[in-house]
């Protein structure tokens, strides 16, 4: 049987929570407290480039789905207030593969503790594409422009899990609740370090921040375009940690020191690169005798398989 549009309406209507929002035309965005900036962040994941079926159980890609939407959020030092849902699905999907997704989605939704607040179906010829937009209000935004020369810069995950997990698909592995796999995890169904970013944000001597998702050599490489400064590179990173991707670590630039840091949010933290004035390219490495710049190989949506020859 193929979907039908009031089909999925009343499953998503059943499963979210304040599913009921999508009874009207419009939903109402909660305002931001006074004195706090209303943030709003918008991903989409496609069948074929985000994810494939045949790899990824829908009801974990429920969760990632709205779990990467909220790292976005958590890096600005937001926190949640809602969320807008879009589906776009051919005819022929399940109806069991959908609601597989939603309850992951909803079970995502209620860990964070904030409803649905609207959104959109359509049908298309073949493929699926999800998409969120998540809102959020920041009494101090870590935004990307505020690292300061001297500034250190730290990741709260070890990187390159999800690069691994990656592989392991591509090599035929699948996903065995039975037997988790921590890469495979990490890939299918990552856990962001979810309420660091309001942490972050209440220490004077933290800077700026940026979620990991395209990996670390294209994120920091926006980071310093934004702030104006140069990174040089923690010596050793591998090319997984470097170029691999949906990290989802918050990636923070502060003046404290590591122990301080440590101590005061009470998790490890894993030194990355550091702040120095603008030099010849956003990006530098230590090739054992000269700082050297690093070439650009990071993941592109339009080209996504990075050229790492």
């Amino acid at each position: 049987m193929s979907l039908r549009e009031l089909d999925i309406h009343a499953r998503v209507r059943a499963l979210l929570p304040g599913g009921d929002a999508l009874d009207d035309d419009c939903g109402a965005i909660p305002a931001a407290p006074p004195g706090e900036t209303l943030l709003v962040t918008t991903d989409l994941m496609e069948e074929g480039i985000h994810f494939r079926r045949e790899w990824h159980p829908p009801e974990l890609l429920g969760r990632k789905l709205l779990n990467v939407n909220l790292s976005d959020l958590d890096a600005s030092g937001a926190a949640y207030l809602g969320f807008t849902l879009t589906l776009a699905l051919p005819p022929d999907l399940e109806m069991a593969w959908l609601e597989s997704l939603l309850k992951g989605l909803a079970a995502a939704a209620r860990e964070a503790g904030l409803p649905v607040l609207g959104g959109d179906t359509s049908g298309r010829a073949s493929g699926i594409g999800l998409g969120i937009s998540a809102f959020g209000a920041a009494k101090r935004w870590l935004r990307r422009d505020g690292v300061r020369i001297g500034d250190q810069l730290y990741v709260d995950q070890p990187l390159g899990r999800s690069a691994r997990g990656l592989r392991k698909l591509e090599g035929g592995q699948r996903w065995n609740p039975s037997l988790p796999d921590p890469e495979l995890a990490w890939q299918l169904d990552p856990k962001p370090n979810l309420g660091l970013g309001l942490r972050l944000a209440a220490l004077p001597g933290v800077h700026a921040c940026i979620d990991l998702s395209d990996g670390l050599s294209k994120d920091l490489r926006m980071l310093a375009n934004a702030s104006g400064v140069t990174f040089r590179l923690t010596p050793g990173l591998s090319q997984d940690e470097l170029f691999g991707g949906e990290d989802y670590a918050r990636c923070f630039a502060s003046t404290l020191g590591k122990e301080a840091l440590e101590s005061s949010l009470g998790i490890p933290l894993w030194p990355v690169a550091e702040a120095v004035a603008p030099e010849v390219s956003p990006l530098l490495v230590y090739d054992g005798a000269f700082w050297i710049p690093l070439d650009d190989h990071s993941f592109d949506h339009f080209h996504p398989q990075p050229d790492l020859s």
